[in-house]
């Protein structure tokens, strides 16, 4: 496993992430010479449509109209 001392991963903290991402490899951050994070990919498996990520949403009556006294007596 490469490993990136801390005050180099800082600064090119971004670029690495694009190598992480695009290689798949796994990187140690050390301070000092000891390990103290790992950098590696997101292994969650991304969704490529943002569409189905949400829980299903039922509009009930007019969203639109002002709710009065009575209907918040009733919310409640």
């Amino acid at each position: 496993m490469p490993t990136i001392q801390s005050s180099e991963f800082k600064a090119t903290c971004l670029a690495l992430m694009d190598d992480v991402d695009s290689m798949g490899e796994i990187w140690a951050v050390t301070r000092n010479g000891h390990p103290i994070a790992e950098l590696h990919p997101n292994s969650s498996g991304r969704s490529t449509s943002p569409f189905g990520l949400h829980c299903k949403l039922e509009i009930c009556g007019n969203i639109i109209e002002l709710l009065t006294g009575a209907d918040w007596k009733q919310l409640a």
